[in-house]
């Protein structure tokens, strides 16, 4: 009996050093989101930086599960740290582990037994997050086609390079280039306009891209500063369909990255995306439809 009690002090004296001294985190959070990782980085992201309190912690490697959020509310410093495990194609487990630095030791000494100011920030600032993203999650919609070809076309293409949240915003500084120029000289359209990534870095969420449109080539060609004109070459690819604005359309390129990855399929993640309707002309954007495709690489 003796002994049974030693071990259990020894056993309990030691869950005590760890969880006052060890353990990384006074508080953790779990909720479940109906989408995939990719979206719901890009929400947290976007959350981050539209509130004045927070920050993002630099991530060096292209981790799209785990990001560390700062928090600053007076003299404390609260530091989450998210993990996403996607659980299917279409459901999400977050785990959000929170950690107040300059109070941390307090924390767990009051957390078990009462409801601490830490905790109902905590809790608050995560419901007001998962609000957000459910919001985010009715206004676009994924679906996985499977292997297809890009077809090959003749173009007339601008380049830029900006983030993934302001794609959208250079298109349209673009369009009466590309539209009003080349109907004002009388070249014929030949397809659907598309933006085709040049180089997408995953962890500044920075990319380049061309925007382009499908042309008939003449025998002279109407010279521009800002125009480019190429031959896009056939190229087999994976494709998605992405229903919503065209501001969010890259969350199709996770949707394709979590695809390739669950198939065996190896991608070059350079995504390319055809859009069928005109922002311009308003109306429900759940309606717009994008073809997005990721080039498969050739084993």
């Amino acid at each position: 009996m003796k002994k049974i009690i030693f071990y259990i002090g020894i056993i309990l004296i030691g869950g005590s050093i760890w969880y006052l001294f060890v353990k990384p985190h006074d508080y953790q959070v779990n909720f479940k989101a109906k989408t995939f990782p990719g979206a719901i980085n890009q929400m947290i992201k976007t959350w981050s930086n539209t509130n004045e309190n927070s920050e993002l912690l630099e991530n060096e490697k292209e981790d799209l599960l785990e990001l560390r959020q700062r928090f600053q509310f007076g003299d404390s410093t609260h530091i989450y740290t998210w993990h996403i495990i996607p659980e299917t194609d279409s459901t999400s487990n977050v785990k959000v582990y929170a950690k107040d630095f300059e109070h941390s030791f307090k924390n767990k000494l009051t957390i078990p037994f009462s409801d601490t100011d830490f905790e109902k920030r905590t809790r608050k600032n995560l419901t007001e997050f998962n609000k957000l993203l459910n919001e985010h999650i009715s206004q676009f919609k994924v679906k996985i086609i499977g292997e297809e070809e890009i077809k090959s076309t003749y173009c007339a293409c601008t380049t830029q390079s900006t983030t993934q949240f302001g794609k959208a915003r250079g298109m349209m500084k673009d369009f009466p280039l590309l539209d009003g120029f080349l109907v004002k000289n009388g070249l014929k359209l030949n397809g659907r306009p598309f933006l085709q990534i040049t180089n997408w870095d995953k962890v500044k969420d920075s990319i380049t891209f061309n925007f382009c449109y499908p042309v008939v080539r003449p025998e002279t060609l109407p010279q521009h500063p800002e125009l480019i004109y190429r031959n896009f070459p056939s190229t087999k690819a994976i494709k998605a369909e992405y229903y919503g604005n065209y501001i969010t359309s890259d969350r199709a390129w996770y949707a394709l990255l979590d695809y390739a990855q669950d198939n065996n399929l190896k991608v070059e993640a350079l995504p390319v995306e055809v859009f069928h309707n005109n922002p311009n002309m308003g109306g429900d954007a759940l309606k717009w439809k994008t073809e997005v495709f990721l080039p498969l690489i050739k084993q």
